[in-house]
C-alpha cells in the first residue's frame, strides 16, 4: 500500500511540475506573442482557469506528502520526504503571498480596465513563477530520490 501511494504521489506532483513548467517556458511565451491585446486576454483566462485548479492540486500534493512521510515514517528515504513536504509548504506560501495577489488583480483585467502597469505587474509575477517552478521540481526531484 505505501507503495502504491508513494507512486500516486509522485505522479500527482510530476503533473503539476508539468503544467507549471509548461505555463513558464510555453503557455506564457506564446500568449506575450500575439498582437495587439490577445496576450492580455489570454492571461486574464489562464489566471482564472489555473487560479481555479492549482490551489486544490498544491495543497493536495502537500497532504499526499504528509500522509507518505507519516505511513513510511521507519522507511528509508523517509527524510527526503519530509525534505520534499517542506519544499511544497515553501511553494503554497510562495503562492499566497506573492503570486495569487498578482493572480487576482490579473485574471479581471480587460483591455478598458487594466491599471497602467499591467505589464510590469505580469513581469513580477513571472519571476516569483519562475522561482516557484524551481521549488517545486525540486520537491519532484527529491521525491523520485526517496522511492529509489
Amino acid at each position: 500500500m505505501l507503495n502504491a501511494l508513494e507512486v500516486f504521489t509522485t505522479v500527482v506532483v510530476g503533473v503539476m511540475v508539468g503544467v507549471e513548467f509548461s505555463v513558464l517556458f510555453v503557455v506564457n511565451p506564446i500568449l506575450d506573442a500575439l498582437p495587439e491585446d490577445s496576450g492580455q486576454l489570454g492571461h486574464a483566462h489562464g489566471g482564472r482557469m489555473l487560479g481555479a485548479v492549482m490551489p486544490f492540486w498544491y495543497i493536495g500534493s502537500v497532504v499526499l506528502v504528509a500522509v507518505w512521510a507519516g505511513a513510511g515514517w521507519h522507511h528509508h528515504g523517509t527524510g527526503l520526504v519530509v525534505t520534499a513536504g517542506a519544499l511544497l509548504i515553501v511553494s503554497v506560501v510562495m503562492s499566497v503571498l506573492l503570486l495569487v495577489p498578482i493572480n487576482n488583480r490579473s485574471k479581471t483585467w480587460t483591455p478598458e480596465t487594466r491599471p497602467e502597469d499591467w505589464k510590469e505587474q505580469l513581469n513580477r509575477w513571472l519571476r516569483f513563477h519562475y522561482v516557484r517552478v524551481a521549488v517545486i521540481i525540486a520537491a519532484f526531484a527529491v521525491l523520485v530520490a526517496a522511492r529509489s
